[in-house]
């Protein structure tokens, strides 16, 4: 599976996003011809080779004329990517990108949803950067995204609305949202360093994790500023992931006759907290013909320990049995489909990079049937059909 990771050591934004699928080997003219697709005019986008400090890359400039529009609300920038001609998964997490914007922005002035109006990140150069971005990553044949942790960067930065302390409060609610890691850089001369637009990106489309990498190719975009401290890029670095070994698995067992149903809730909920992978009950008769339960717990060795120690505390059993086991695994992707309840998170199940099953979240599906006063069953079957017809 091909994917993308993001080396943040100097921040992110919108242009360097850009400015880094152009340099490991995105084409400009199809990244021009996709974003022509949409309803959107008076821009241009330039591209040259830029360094910062000890690192040269691709810079990337979207110029945009004066009479642009500047400033628009979520209706109205969702309605310019539905009325385009891009695929329709270039426009679902294109979308996705901008709600969580939007979310973040409301949280941020504690606003309702519908009163923001974005400024800097709904005019136009923000929307070739965001759909830019989208549109890179499916033309790269990007199956998944990963990141680093972001810097917090610096100081403070003049936007529309005024000064705001960096991170801005759209970026780190962003941040919080995503529970992407932070790592704090208290240097009031470094500024801002992940804007809310390259913050939106990465934290809707990107894991924050560091996966194993069989590398095939490295791009740098380049920022706009020069900052003494450090060159100013975002590294990109490309190639097939590798399987990830998780370490020993092992599988933690004991039969239980003697708790209240009531209790074993909260035992799961306990286990899942504390890193067991999965937790599951199984109905069982033990001597004298007696009714029990056994609890499995499926764990990483590393927390053995305190898995055994939770189901001691919160159980009534005497012992456990533990022994290792292996697994196989298929790939799995997860998708924002636009159906024609509203959107929902699928999930996808592949086997050599070949999608073969798709389920759709439970949760998006329960909101969905109590938004349209439907059956749960019938909203499942009409997502998924729908699901199905598109993206399989």
């Amino acid at each position: 599976m091909k994917a993308g990771y993001f080396h943040c050591f100097a921040g992110a934004a919108g242009d360097m996003i850009l400015g880094a699928l152009l340099d490991v080997g995105l084409p400009l003219s199809e990244l021009e011809a996709e974003l022509h697709k949409l309803p959107l005019e008076g821009y241009r986008i330039g591209a040259e080779r830029a360094t910062r400090g000890t690192v040269t890359g691709t810079q990337v400039t979207v110029s945009v004329d004066a009479t642009a529009h500047q400033a628009r609300s979520l209706n109205e920038i969702l309605d310019i990517i539905d009325g385009s001609a891009l695929p329709q998964r270039v426009k679902a997490r294109g979308k996705g990108v901008f709600r969580r914007l939007a979310a973040a922005e409301a949280r941020a002035h504690h606003i309702p949803l519908e009163a923001v109006h974005l400024h800097e990140v709904g005019a136009t150069d923000a929307i070739v950067d965001i759909m830019g971005a989208v549109i890179g990553f499916e033309l790269l044949g990007l199956e998944d995204i990963y990141c680093s942790p972001l810097p917090s960067g610096g100081g403070v930065v003049t936007a529309a609305e005024g000064v705001f302390p960096v991170p801005a409060p759209a970026t780190l609610e962003l941040i919080a949202e995503a529970k992407a890691p932070l790592q704090v850089t208290p240097d009031s001369q470094l500024g801002e360093l992940v804007t809310p637009t390259g913050a939106a990106i990465l934290t809707t489309l990107a894991r924050f994790q560091a996966p194993n990498l069989m590398l095939e190719g490295i791009g740098y975009g380049i920022g706009t500023r020069h900052i003494p401290q450090l060159p100013n890029a975002l590294s990109l670095w490309i190639g097939q992931v590798l399987p990830q070994a998780e370490g020993e698995l092992l599988l933690v067992e004991t039969n239980i006759d003697d708790m209240s149903p009531e209790l074993f809730g909260y035992v799961m909920e306990q286990l899942f907290d504390r890193g067991a992978r999965d937790v599951w009950f199984t109905p069982i008769q033990m001597k004298k013909n007696r009714p029990a339960v056994m609890l499995s717990v499926l764990v990483p060795a590393t927390a053995e320990a305190e898995i055994a120690e939770t189901i001691l505390r919160e159980t009534p059993t005497l012992g456990l049995r533990i022994w290792p086991v292996g697994r196989h695994l298929a790939q799995r992707e997860e998708v924002e489909f636009q159906s024609s309840l509203g959107e929902v998170k699928v999930k996808i199940k592949k086997l050599h990079n070949r999608r073969l099953s798709l389920s759709p979240e439970f949760e998006d599906c329960k909101r969905l049937a109590q938004e349209h006063g439907l059956p749960l069953p019938e909203v499942y079957r009409r997502v998924s059909a729908e699901a199905s017809a598109r993206l399989l």
